[in-house]
C-alpha cells in the first residue's frame, strides 16, 4: 500500500470551548470549527489535534468513559519549528509547565513538557 497518513488525534474533553482556548493560545493555532461539542484546532490551514466533548457520542458512540480520569498514559506530542518561540507562547499563556524546557537524550532534542486543562501530558518539541 503506498498511501500518504496524517494523523487527525481525538481526544476527549470536559470542555471544548476551554480546551480550544488553551490549544490555541498555547500552539498559536486557530479554531476550525468551535462550539460546545467538537473542535479543530488548526495551525498553518492544517487540522492538528481535534476535541471532543467528553459525554456525546454522536453517531459513533463517546469517545472517553466519563467515570475515567482523562489524561492518564496519553501525551499529545507536537514538533514545533522554532521552539524558543513556542516556549515564550507557552509561558505568556500561563499554561501549566510539568518539566521546563529541557534536553531529551534519548531523542536528541529539546522539549517542554505541559497539562492542559484535563490533565492530558503536552510535548512541545524541536
Amino acid at each position: 500500500m503506498s498511501a500518504t497518513i496524517r494523523t487527525q488525534t481525538m481526544i476527549a474533553v470536559t470542555d471544548v470551548e476551554k480546551s480550544s482556548a488553551w490549544y490555541c493560545a498555547v500552539l498559536g493555532a486557530t479554531s476550525g470549527h468551535g462550539g460546545p461539542e467538537y473542535e479543530q484546532i488548526m495551525v498553518d490551514g492544517t487540522m492538528v489535534l481535534q476535541l471532543h466533548k467528553l459525554e456525546l457520542g454522536h453517531h459513533h458512540g463517546t469517545i472517553g468513559d466519563p467515570s475515567l480520569p482523562l489524561g492518564n498514559g496519553v501525551a499529545v506530542w507536537f514538533e514545533v519549528d522554532q521552539l524558543a518561540a513556542a516556549v515564550a507562547q507557552v509561558k505568556a499563556a500561563g499554561a501549566t509547565i510539568q518539566t521546563d524546557l529541557h534536553h531529551n537524550p534519548n531523542a536528541g532534542h529539546e522539549e517542554i513538557w505541559l497539562r492542559d486543562p484535563d490533565n492530558y501530558l503536552v510535548v512541545l518539541a524541536g
